[in-house]
């Protein structure tokens, strides 16, 4: 088990790269719905996958268009690197179909900047291949991640060596995910680190990247 001690002194060399990040990611926030619907795909992308990938594939159906056009063969085909990709390709597809109207995304009007719990719980229950750990990784690359905990597996791996739980969960229900969030919320205001940047903190330990 790692000490406190410990974590606070890498905070301290990481801190500032960590807030630089998180504001890259509320300025997410004041971009196009197009941008929005982006962030959203490759959230739902990430599931077994690697960031990278995700993010790779992400960026490249956005600049060639086919992610706001492309039907589900273009789709897929772009996919490369990221698991599940028929499945994936059809959610993508079943978001487009939902946030689009009138040839215009609409996705800021669904957010509630004032009860983001509230909108997590739309997200999960509106947005096929969006579970509690998608959609909160979403609403953190908008800006609005701050009280939420986003749960994989490096998050799990180090709240285990810090305490936070004694044995890892074999699977992670609705009720489980949001225990070991309020757990994990508790740690956060004890160690005096927000959530957000926590979350930040535990990946890059894990990956060597403040990545996203």
């Amino acid at each position: 088990m790692k000490t406190l001690k410990e974590l606070t002194s890498e905070y301290r060399k990481k801190r500032v790269k960590i807030k630089k990040r998180l504001k890259e990611f509320r300025e997410v926030w004041h971009k196009s719905e197009r941008r929005i619907f982006s962030e959203l795909c490759f959230c739902i992308c990430t599931p077994q996958s690697k960031a990278f990938f995700c993010d790779a594939a992400i960026s490249r159906l956005s600049k060639n268009g086919k992610l706001f056009s492309g039907n589900l063969g273009k789709i897929r085909r772009d996919l490369g690197g990221v698991r599940f990709p028929n499945n994936k390709a059809k959610y993508i597809l079943e978001a487009r179909k939902l946030f689009l109207n009138n040839g215009r995304f609409k996705i800021k009007e669904k957010i509630n900047q004032k009860d983001i719990l509230k909108t997590r719980h739309w997200f999960v229950k509106n947005v096929k291949g969006l579970g509690l750990k998608e959609a909160s990784h979403f609403l953190r690359n908008i800006g609005f991640g701050r009280d939420l905990a986003i749960l994989d597996v490096h998050i799990i791996r180090n709240i285990l060596k810090y305490g936070v739980i004694n044995k890892r969960p074999k699977t992670l229900t609705e009720k489980k995910y949001l225990s070991l969030e309020r757990k994990l919320r508790k740690f956060a205001e004890n160690v005096n680190i927000p959530m957000d940047e926590l979350d930040l903190l535990f990946w890059s330990s894990e990956t060597g990247e403040i990545f996203k």
